[in-house]
């Protein structure tokens, strides 16, 4: 990708790494636009001149570098992000779970978005899960976030053009209405989910949750807080139940139950017992 004055290829590979070390997060090229645009806000609201003066600035100020990576992350979110996450999903781990439960009888599957931001993530599970369910199978979804925001977000149900990028044609149409400025999630799929404020540090009183989904978000905390989060969700899953964290985060040497679980599609996490 060719140079510009405000963010050369080096600044992107310095910030990349930046990032990388810090947070865990891999930019790839493809998602160098947005990281631009939150450098943009960031030097607008400190009133600095260059991306080489704020690289600076954030090396010295940890405040504002926990201020930075929240701006590049919270937001970091899409329809269908880490499609090997849906894949494993859909080709093993929902017809896992229909094994499972047609012995017992229970033909519900119980879902928990974690982290859920804005609303990208449920409503992407919602959908497939739309798609691949024969009846008289049905899903729930608690979608929650520490942010109140993203959460009236996600209850409104609303996306500008720019944000439905990565939903494929068939989804678009059959689970969004075009209206003025983007598109609008329809309402069977909306009933479907149940956006909730939470804390992750907290017990959420969820029980018997089938899946969890939690990507990106624990590389936000300490080990301490990471293990426990991780036990909360141990304690609101039923037995042989499965977890999804983000592709750069790991449970490995975290004092945790959950075994590891590799499939074709991707790595994720299982509460055998």
């Amino acid at each position: 990708m060719a140079n510009n004055e405000f963010f050369s290829d080096e600044d992107f590979e310095r910030y990349r790494n930046l990032i990388y070390s810090e947070s865990g997060i891999h930019f790839t090229s493809t998602n160098r636009s947005i990281l631009e645009s939150r450098l943009r806000d960031r030097l607008r609201q400190n009133g600095v001149a260059t991306v080489g003066a704020y690289f600076t600035a954030i090396s010295k100020d940890k405040e504002e570098l926990k201020n930075f990576l929240d701006s590049i992350t919270t937001n970091l979110t899409r329809f269908f992000r880490n499609q090997a996450h849906f894949d494993a999903l859909e080709h093993f781990v929902v017809p896992e779970l229909m094994k499972i439960k047609k012995a017992s009888g229970n033909m519900v599957i119980k879902i928990w978005s974690a982290g859920c931001s804005t609303g990208e993530e449920p409503y992407t599970i919602a959908m497939l899960m739309s798609e691949i369910l024969p009846p008289p199978w049905k899903f729930e979804i608690v979608a929650s976030d520490i942010s109140l925001k993203c959460l009236m977000t996600g209850k409104e149900g609303f996306y500008a053009d720019s944000r439905i990028a990565g939903v494929p044609d068939n989804y678009l149409k059959k689970y969004f209405d075009k209206v003025e400025g983007g598109y609008k999630i329809h309402q069977t799929i909306m009933s479907k989910i149940r956006f909730d404020y939470h804390n992750l540090k907290n017990d959420s009183g969820l029980r018997n949750l089938d899946l969890v989904f939690c990507r990106n978000v624990i590389i936000y905390f300490d080990e301490a807080a990471q293990t426990n989060v991780i036990n909360h969700f141990w304690d609101s899953m039923a037995a042989k139940s499965f977890l999804f964290i983000g592709h750069s985060e790991s449970l490995f040497g975290m004092d945790t139950k959950f075994e590891f679980v590799k499939t074709q599609w991707a790595t994720l996490y299982r509460k055998f017992t």
